[in-house]
């Protein structure tokens, strides 16, 4: 470049610098500009800032960890599908997997809208746009702030679920639950506004907008630090508990945990155990709950660790901004170089967190979706979707009856299996004998049964509760000789007559 070539807005400020007197004070984030005077008038460093503090392949890995995040949403989305329709035995939901999923979701839109959206990160050549000049910046700024205090607040809440069960024996129910909601839900939501009103979220690196630095230790890293803190103590506290109840368990010699002569230590506010019983219990819940531990500690090890890194780079950008001599050596670099970033950028080390750092942060927050389904979902989800399909896609074409489908008691049946256990036994048929009021007369030729010789004796029937009743003397019969025929019983009548023919 020729000493008569000038960049629009250059005036007199030395090749790369612009003059910031040519440009307008407001539009985009005019804090976030990069001035100073050491150079004459007050000159500033192009936008976006980052590319003179980087090397060429910095664009390259903010994008690469973006599309780490597409991967990601992926899982967390097929892992989100697989809660809503499949049943509960294939996936074993729970509402704390559920939120922490979705928060996951909307921390990942942060790093997913610029991708999609191409945002332009300056407003013009000096300013980088904010929250109020690019609707871009607005919501990828709003998802990532959001989507990182959701996630610490249900990693939190595990690790206090999870805590109550082991250590103090607590069944979390439904108080807890809506509590959890309210408290999961509704603590980031009065974060992000307050973040939002005070500090405001700008393009400061990559595609993705950042806090401000301006109050933002005060309305976010610091309270979302504490709940980070005190999660990590929760955790450790019952990690703890637990070496505590198996070195209690060695020292117990007892070879039985219900007799009463065990010795016993009061490990919780529900009463006195033995030391087995305590181990047994712990160990039960941990294999249960070993993914959830899992998941809380490399989320929030991902969390404290970008949470330590971007506000030790925005400490370092705002002295730099406060005292320009730092960047002496830099800034001299590039004016005499005429813009060659490359000869400079060992003088631009120590005023920036070094490469390698900044992409291990990127990465480590693009991996959440992915950890998300390794330890929150479950082979049965791969299954259960494969029968699922395969029901739509190859049906059962066999003719079956709609009665068959329709459920049916079965002791409405008339006939019932005989393999059936609770089939009724038949009852044993119950014969009444008949007492001869004279004895039998010996048999031999031809023989007259005797019809009225015998009496048969009523016998009532252990489930009745009728008993026999005496005949009336009058029926409704006229009994008169005149009008009635002669009776089946009368007096003179001879029995053997009857055979004669």
């Amino acid at each position: 470049m020729s000493n008569a070539t000038k960049l629009p807005g250059q005036g007199l400020c030395p090749a790369p610098f612009l003059q910031a007197e040519l440009f307008p004070d407001k539009g985009g984030f005019v804090e976030g500009r990069f001035c100073s005077a050491l150079l004459g008038p007050t000159c500033c460093l192009p936008c976006p800032q980052t590319e003179w503090l980087y090397p060429d392949n910095f664009k390259t890995i903010t994008n690469s960890a973006s599309w780490i995040n597409v991967g990601g949403m992926v899982c967390s989305v097929f892992l989100i599908a697989s809660f809503a329709f499949l049943p509960v035995e294939k996936t074993h939901r729970h509402y704390l997997s559920v939120c922490l999923a979705v928060a996951i979701i909307i921390m990942q839109l942060g790093f997913i809208i610029p991708l999609g959206a191409k945002p332009e990160a300056c407003f013009n050549a000096i300013t980088p746009n904010d929250m109020d000049s690019s609707v871009t910046c607005a919501l990828s700024g709003a998802m990532l702030l959001a989507g990182g205090w959701c996630a610490v607040m249900w990693i939190f809440l595990r690790a206090l679920a999870l805590h109550l069960q082991i250590c103090w024996q607590i069944v979390i129910g439904k108080s807890f639950m809506w509590g959890a909601l309210a408290a999961g839900w509704g603590i980031p939501a009065i974060a992000l506004t307050f973040a939002l009103v005070f500090s405001g979220v700008s393009f400061r690196f990559g595609d993705t907008c950042h806090i401000n630095h301006k109050n933002s230790m005060a309305d976010f890293w610091i309270p979302l630090l504490v709940f980070a803190a005190v999660t990590v103590i929760i955790q450790f506290g019952t990690f703890g508990y637990c070496i505590k109840v198996y070195l209690a368990s060695l020292r117990d010699d007892s070879t039985t945990t219900n007799s009463s002569g065990v010795r016993s230590f009061n490990n919780s506010l529900r009463g006195t155990i033995s030391p087995r019983q305590a181990l047994r219990r712990v160990r039960r819940v941990l294999e249960l709950q070993w993914r959830g531990i899992a998941i809380v500690l490399l989320i929030i090890a991902d969390v404290i660790f970008f949470a330590i890194v971007f506000v030790f780079m925005d400490d370092l950008e705002a002295s730099t901004l406060k005292n320009p001599a730092k960047a002496a050596d830099w800034l001299g670099c590039l004016a005499a170089n005429r813009g060659n970033k490359n000869e400079c950028l060992k003088f631009a080390s120590n005023l920036v967190i070094n490469e390698p750092t900044v992409m291990a942060v990127l990465v480590l927050l693009s991996l959440n979706g992915i950890w998300s389904l390794l330890f929150l979902g479950r082979f049965s989800m791969f299954t259960g979707w494969y029968e699922k399909v395969m029901g739509k896609v190859k049906p059962n074409n066999e003719f079956v009856s709609a009665d068959v489908r329709a459920f049916k008691d079965p002791s409405s049946y008339e006939m019932l299996s005989r393999d059936r256990d609770t089939a009724k036994t038949p009852e044993p048929q119950v014969s009444y004998s008949i007492t001869p009021l004279s004895p039998p007369a010996a048999k031999g030729g031809r023989e007259t049964p005797d019809y009225f010789g015998r009496e048969a004796r009523y016998k009532p029937d252990t489930r009745s509760f009728s008993n026999p009743k005496p005949p009336t003397t009058n029926d409704g019969w006229d009994t008169s000789p005149t009008t009635s025929p002669r009776p089946y019983v009368y007096p003179g009548m001879d029995p053997l007559s009857m055979n004669k023919i």
